[in-house]
């Protein structure tokens, strides 16, 4: 069995503006866990599948995202979730909220994959910066730094993005493409 989750990954510019605020997370409060994958936006949390079908999630993930419209994400600001976790906000949109909910319930249909403490809580879009070894007194200290720190960016996601856990860090598995977005 090996460990999955599924995202959308921003372009190369937004992700090493994350990857600065990781470091500078890492440098100045010795939290470096959001280091421990690409930037990225959770659409479905971590997940187990064996080894020898990762093939058919494969194609599953394509025949949904082949269906899927790219759509606008926009980014503005920080965010938090008191008492470890900072994050670059994420708008949440129609078409995310969406998005998020249509593949939700494509992986529970067609390949049994749930997360029952997920579906409990609503579905906050967020880019994590630090959290998890981000002791409460840092936070306390680096929340307050970031609380009104600007960042308002936009970009089309245009794929889905499978990870990989390799037993350290998540890596990109595959890519899986939308179809256009209509104008």
């Amino acid at each position: 069995m090996s460990r999955f989750f599924i995202s959308l990954l921003p372009p190369q510019d937004i992700q090493e503006y994350a990857n600065d605020i990781k470091q500078y997370f890492a440098d100045k409060y010795t939290s470096d866990s959001a280091q421990k994958s690409p930037p990225h936006i959770t659409l479905q949390p971590p997940f187990e599948w064996a080894d020898t079908s990762i093939s058919s999630l494969e194609t599953s993930l394509q025949t949904f995202a082949i269906q899927q419209h790219s759509i606008p994400i926009t980014f503005n600001g920080f965010a938090a979730f008191p008492p470890r976790v900072i994050y670059i906000n994420v708008v949440k949109s129609q078409e995310l909220l969406n998005l998020q909910t249509n593949l939700i319930t494509y992986l529970e249909t067609n390949l049994k994959i749930i997360d029952q403490v997920e579906k409990t809580r609503p579905f906050v879009p967020h880019l994590t910066v630090a959290f998890r070894d981000l002791t409460k007194q840092n936070f306390r200290i680096a929340w307050p730094e970031f609380v009104h720190q600007q960042f308002d960016c936009k970009y089309t996601a245009t794929y889905l993005t499978l990870l990989l856990h390799d037993g350290n860090c998540w890596n990109v598995k595959s890519e899986f493409p939308f179809l256009p977005s209509v104008k």
